[in-house]
């Protein structure tokens, strides 16, 4: 099993900028990719960005350039440094991880609301 806990949600302005931590606990030796999904209201769940075990990334277009990933294996962590926020972000955020068996999990979200 794996328990993920995300913090740093919050209010914005339109142009600021918010850290999201997802902090991971249980078997998480079997990790090997994590990432943050995000879902609007009346919109499907959507990938943010991910970041595998050997660090590669990847973002979706709407992000790219605004949002980085990154990691911290001694503390079991996931950041996603968000910039120039724009109102279109407004989302709850969800961390996930995948594990070399293919299961996933979840964490129970954490709500960005942007402001214009």
């Amino acid at each position: 099993q794996v328990q993920l806990v995300e913090s740093g949600g919050g209010l914005v302005q339109a142009g600021g900028s918010l850290r999201l931590s997802c902090v991971a606990s249980g078997t998480i030796f079997s990790i090997n990719y994590m990432g943050w999904y995000r879902q609007a209201p009346g919109k499907q769940r959507e990938l943010v960005a991910g970041i595998t075990k050997g660090a590669g990334v990847n973002y979706a277009d709407s992000v790219k350039g605004r949002f980085t990933i990154s990691r911290d294996n001694a503390k079991n962590t996931v950041y996603l440094q968000m910039s120039s926020l724009k109102p279109e972000d407004t989302a709850v955020y969800y961390c996930a991880a995948r594990r070399y068996d293919s299961s996933a999990y979840w964490g129970q979200g954490t709500q960005v609301t942007v402001s214009s």
